[in-house]
Order: structure tokens, then sequence, then C-alpha cells
């Protein structure tokens, strides 16, 4: 993942942004949930270049996946970075001092939660649980619990740009309930533990995160419309294509999320994302078709499953006023940027073993 140069300069910049930081994780123990994700991933790269160029004494990172939805590719120093096969939904310990704990195990794509749901209720309260057992017994300086702006579920006109404030319009017997729900537990579980046994919990809610490094059969909007132009197939969109999203370009989002791991702001939820720009699915395919050149057009078809086709959102875009307000948050890619550096890194993985889901 880390030899491509666009990702190399995505960590590069991330770990200069968060240089100022440097003091509070030089020489800490981390524990990582979720390591073989998206997200997880880049955390461990962007802690791996830390160690080698910005602190003063590296860092050691415990890793935990079950691997059900990662692969287990990591090539970071074995030294500082210990990967272990566990599922969290299963209690987990170790005699490490622990002085910081990012919870991000989790399987956030429709077509693969639709296919684990119990496995994806299980990750997102007992392990959300047993990993805020863990922070009390360790005394951690901080836990980061990853939730998902899929906790407001398809809100209210009103209330779009979404605050934190905002309950929610979520079904727990719906399509998406076993991912929804599941993080909405989380979430609870997170601020009962701060205030019953002071657990410095912080919670993240991310909009739409996307960037290089997406496995490109994640079934996610971005990837899988790259995936289709880069085949020379027509890209798919589901329904009529209005749906509205915004996206947040993953250096953006992961110098967020140390922030608020950093943070003195315990039993809070953050909006983490982008709100430079809500846009639809059929002009996002449009933008993606035009970096491409003519002869990739859009086909209307049916989602893979009712996730898509009777949950999806209707729109989707984070009030950002108290991340920028608490942390100093600040996203810096816009879309049509962020898609550039998307593709250029597609147009150089292997593709041939993918194929685009179209229905």
């Amino acid at each position: 993942m880390t030899h491509h140069p666009i990702i190399e300069e995505d960590i590069r910049n991330i770990a200069e942004d968060l240089r100022r930081y440097a003091p509070q994780l030089s020489g800490t123990t981390l524990l990582l949930t979720g390591g073989a994700g998206f997200l997880g991933k880049y955390i461990i790269y962007v802690l791996d270049y830390m160690n080698k160029h910005i602190f003063q004494k590296p860092c050691k990172t415990i890793v935990l996946d079950n691997f059900i939805t990662g692969i287990k590719e990591l090539a970071v120093d074995p030294k500082y970075f210990s990967i272990v096969h566990h599922d969290v939904s299963q209690p987990y310990q170790t005699d490490e001092h622990l002085d910081y704990i990012f919870h991000a195990a989790s399987i956030a794509s429709p077509v693969f939660y639709k296919k684990y749901p119990l496995e994806t209720l299980d990750v997102g309260t007992l392990g959300t649980r047993n990993m805020l057992e863990l922070a009390k017994q360790k005394h951690v300086k901080s836990i980061l619990f990853f939730s998902s702006s899929e906790v407001y579920g398809d809100p209210d006109d009103k209330f779009v740009p979404t605050p934190e404030t905002y309950h929610g319009n979520v079904s727990c017997i719906g399509p998406r309930a076993c991912y929804d729900e599941a993080k909405r537990v989380g979430e609870t579980y997170a601020v009962n533990y701060h205030q019953i046994h002071r657990v410095p919990v912080k919670i993240i809610r991310p909009f739409n995160i996307y960037g290089p490094g997406m496995k490109l059969d994640d079934r996610r909007v971005v990837p899988n419309f790259v995936l289709a132009a880069l085949k020379g197939e027509k890209i798919p969109l589901y329904g009529g294509g209005q749906h509205t999203r915004t996206f947040c370009y993953i250096s953006d989002a992961i110098t967020g999320i140390f922030q608020v791991l950093l943070s003195q702001y315990n039993g809070e939820p953050f909006n983490i994302g982008s709100d430079g720009q809500e846009i639809s699915m059929e002009s996002l395919a449009n933008i993606i078709s035009e970096q491409f050149g003519s002869g990739i057009h859009i086909s209307h078809v049916v989602g893979p499953n009712d996730a898509y086709e009777k949950a999806d959102p209707q729109r989707r875009s984070p009030d950002l006023r108290k991340i920028r307000t608490f942390v100093g948050y600040e996203p810096k890619t816009d879309v049509v940027t962020g898609l550039k550096r998307f593709i250029v890194w597609a147009k150089d993985q292997d593709i041939s073993q993918f194929s685009v889901h179209i229905k």
C-alpha cells in the first residue's frame, strides 16, 4: 500500500500536519482495532512514518484484526508493530501498558455487513464494550470510538447539514440496522463508560471518507464507479442517482482523527468529513466519467441489495462547526482534487481480479 507515490505523499502530509502533536505520542504504546481496514492502515503507516522521521522516541502499536474483510499485508517494522489475529467481540488481554486506543474495527460496506450481520452487530456492541473495559483497566490517556454518520439515518432536510445534536431517523429492523444500531449502541456504551468510570473516550462520526488504498471491490460508491471506468464499462448508478453525499479525502480525515483522540473533550461525539460540496451520485458519476474522457457512460441499475434500494439515506452532509471550534479541524481537499488522486492511484492497480458490482 505504501509503495505508491500518491499514498506516500498523503502519509507524509498527514504526518507533517500532526508534527505539533508529536510530544503527546512519542514513546507511547497504542492499540488499534481494525488495523487491516482502510482507515486502520493509514493510521499504522502514519505512525510508522512518524517513528522514522518525527518522534524523538518511537511509539509501539498493537494491531488487532480478525481479517474477515481486511487483508493481512502490513509492511511495518516488527520492533514497533505487533499484528495480532483477534476478534474484538471477544475480550482481549495484554501485559503491555497502553496509552491510547483506536477502536476502528467494523464492517462498514453494506455489501459485507449484509453478508455478516451478526458479526457486524457484535463488533459494534460487544467489541466496543470490550475495548472500553480494556481502556478502564489500563487507565489510558484516551480511547477513540469510530462510530458513523449512519447513526443519523435518513435525516430530515431541516437537519442537513447535520449537527451532532440531531438524534437520527433510523430503523432498528431495517436493512442497515445491523450496522446503524451497532454504532448507536456503541456510542451509548462510550458515554456511559465515561460517565460511570471516567474513561476518557471520544466518538467520531465519519462521513464518506475515501482515497487511495481502498479495496477496489469494496462496493462503496467511489471505488465502484472508478473501477467501472477503468474497465471501460458503464458506471452503475443505483436508482435515480439523486441521493447526495459529501466526500472527505483520506488525508483530511486521518488528521482529524488524531486531533480528536488527542483532545480533552471526553464523552463527546464529533462529525468528521467535508462540508465543501454536497453532490448527487449522478454528479459524482459525471465527474469521474469526465476524468476518463469520452467513451465512459452511466447506467441506471438496481442496487445490489435492499440496504441500497430501501434504506439508502437521501442526503448526507456534516455540520462541522463543533470539530472546527473544539479541535481546529479543517478539511483541505476538494472533491475533484481528491478523486483525481484516487484515479491516479487506481490506474496503477491490477484490476483484472475485480468485477464491477452491477446488481
